[in-house]
């Protein structure tokens, strides 16, 4: 166990929750209602992670305005499209995470969904009661990769860099967490890649949510 760790930072789509299809699918839809170029549905994967307006503006070339469109577009469709169970969680990550809680461990979110769409998921994922400090796009001036979302976190509860780890599928959360000074864990079955976080020198790799209970010794 990562010692005196008293906090998990945990990353949302890809690694709490499985929002790929249902992002994808939102995106494709927003391409092809504002006629832009076409981009295959993993181009599309590989920009989850990313502030909403800026998955847009890094995938295809376009101006300010119309990745403000496109945010704007992509919002709209995506209320159609979030029903019930648009968002299943991974495996093993609700009983993972009520067993951090259970350890006395501070569980949070750091995530680029907005914080009002964060907390609609946690609610209805039930883990509300388990996870009492979340940050979304707009809490912090600058967004992942950027260090705000871990230093705010460690600042608002009185941590230190050493008092957490990060968790995250993507490329961004473990240069997010490295640039605050924090241990990064990568998780495999979301939307980023072995080799990708390899490259990034996540401290630890795992291919299953319940892989951290060996990690934190929780039970």
């Amino acid at each position: 166990m990562i010692t005196p760790l008293s906090s998990i930072i945990l990353d949302f789509d890809g690694t709490i929750g499985d929002t790929r299809r249902l992002i994808v699918r939102t995106m494709q839809q927003t391409i092809a209602e504002l006629g832009l170029e076409s981009r295959t549905d993993d181009e599309c994967a590989a920009m989850i992670g990313l502030p909403l307006k800026q998955t847009f503006t890094d995938l295809i070339p376009m101006d300010d305005a119309t990745g403000d469109l496109c945010a704007a577009t992509y919002r709209r469709i995506f209320d159609v499209n979030n029903t019930p169970d648009a968002v299943p969680m991974f495996p093993g990550v609700g009983e993972t995470i009520r067993k951090m809680h259970s350890a006395g461990l501070l569980v949070t979110i750091a995530s680029s969904r907005f914080r009002t769409s964060l907390a609609d998921f946690v609610n209805r994922m039930g883990l509300s009661e388990y996870i009492p400090y979340m940050l979304g796009a707009g809490d912090v001036e600058h967004a992942k990769p950027a260090p705000d979302m871990v230093l705010k976190t460690l600042a608002d509860n009185g941590l230190r860099p050493e008092n957490a780890i990060v968790v995250g599928d993507t490329v961004y959360d473990i240069r997010m967490a490295h640039a605050a000074g924090v241990p990064a864990v990568g998780v495999t079955y979301g939307n980023g890649h072995r080799a990708d976080l390899e490259k990034e020198r996540a401290e630890w790799i795992i291919d299953d949510f319940r892989e951290l209970e060996g990690i934190l010794e929780v039970q």
